[in-house]
């Protein structure tokens, strides 16, 4: 008796919840926002009290999101 090969099955397509290609641009914008979030952190614990929110604010709510958001 000749033994039956089983059917190949098509590989399975992987479902990616977010295909997300980074360019040089996003990445630009994260690191501008890693820096300003870096020097933002060295201001505060320096004791300044004015521009080092500044600084992190707009580091984690304009640059990160812009690095993310931008194609």
């Amino acid at each position: 008796m000749a033994k039956k090969k089983k059917k190949e099955k098509p590989p399975k397509k992987e479902v990616s919840l977010a295909n997300v290609k980074f360019s040089r641009k996003n990445t630009m914008f994260f690191g501008i926002g890693l820096l300003l979030i870096v020097i933002g952190f060295i201001l505060l614990a320096t004791g300044d009290i004015v521009i080092a929110p500044i600084l992190l604010v707009v580091g984690y709510l304009v640059f990160f999101p812009l690095g993310i958001l931008l194609k």
